[in-house]
């Protein structure tokens, strides 16, 4: 870390900025006689525009220059969206803090306000997420699904421009970006299991930064931190990532874990779901998982 500044690592856009300078503001808290720098990281996620799949679904594909930056310490804090970061080791470096996590449901933006079931049929329906387009035609199969990528301002304008009928987004950037007046409709997380750690932030620092790990250790919020490890364990265990059709979300219950989680096809023509609670946050995954796959999830996910 240089000397009386912390450099804060995140991609350009305009989630990501405001992500960083939240962590930033909590960080100035912690640490008054440091200022606080913004630098941004252009990732491969934001230069190839075509849908998740294939080499677009590789690990690190939102993340890893911003974790090469850290590496090579160009910024001395990486400040991700927990959704995009690998499961994965990432050798050398820490996620200290998950500091945030905001509502981790999905949600329908729609041209004319209405919900996903009032949308009429062959409606186009925006979204490059195998999962969300597995949900979407499980519940309406006579809408258009059609990938759609960028910012989240510029999705919610090619809606609003009529390009696509209705997209489908995360309610934590709508709400950072002060855009939740435009939600038609949300979708319940236990019943439409999102992403696993959406919502949730990730911050990375190098093992050797004593103080700047001390600093970001008390901004942790345990409660975030256990539901997205159950819900990134049972990911891991599937053997899969954003370029797969899976779910989970995790919740505290009467001061007991719950994980729900899903895998389905593309198509939505199969989806397999289970719940179950435990005291181990990646035990809790783990077992999940195995319960998908003795369902036969991994049939899905060949």
């Amino acid at each position: 870390m240089s000397a009386g500044t912390v450099r804060i690592g995140a991609r350009a856009s305009p989630l990501s900025l405001w992500q960083a300078r939240w962590v930033a503001s909590r960080l100035r808290t912690e640490l008054p006689d440091h200022d606080m720098e913004l630098v941004t990281v252009t990732t491969r996620g934001d230069v190839h525009t075509g849908p998740l799949t294939g080499a677009a679904g590789e690990i690190g594909f939102f993340t890893s220059e911003i974790e090469t930056a850290l590496l090579n310490q160009r910024v001395d804090v990486a400040v991700h969206s927990l959704k995009d970061l690998p499961t994965s080791d990432s050798g050398s470096l820490l996620v200290v803090a998950v500091p945030l996590r905001d509502d981790p449901s999905d949600v329908l933006v729609s041209r004319t306000g209405q919900p996903l079931s009032e949308l009429s049929k062959g409606a186009r329906v925006g979204t490059s997420s195998p999962r969300r387009a597995c949900l979407v035609r499980s519940l309406r199969p006579d809408v258009e699904v059609v990938p759609i990528r960028g910012n989240v301002d510029t999705r919610v304008r090619k809606v609003q421009e009529g390009n696509f009928d209705a997209v489908v987004l995360a309610a934590a950037g709508l709400f950072r970006l002060g855009l939740l007046d435009l939600v038609s409709e949300r979708f319940d997380p236990g019943l439409l299991p999102p992403a696993p750690g959406q919502g949730a932030l990730a911050v990375q620092a190098r093992p050797d930064d004593k103080v700047l790990i001390a600093a970001l250790k008390r901004i942790d919020e345990p409660d975030a931190r256990e539901s997205t490890a159950a819900e990134r364990a049972c990911l891991q265990a599937l053997g899969g990532g954003c370029s797969r059709p899976i779910g989970a979300h995790a919740r505290f219950v009467t001061n007991r874990l719950t994980l729900t989680a899903f895998v389905g096809s593309e198509d939505g023509s199969r989806v397999v779901r289970t719940e179950a609670s435990g005291d181990s946050a990646e035990e809790l995954g783990r077992s999940v998982a195995a319960e998908l796959l003795r369902m036969g999830a991994g049939e899905l996910l060949v």
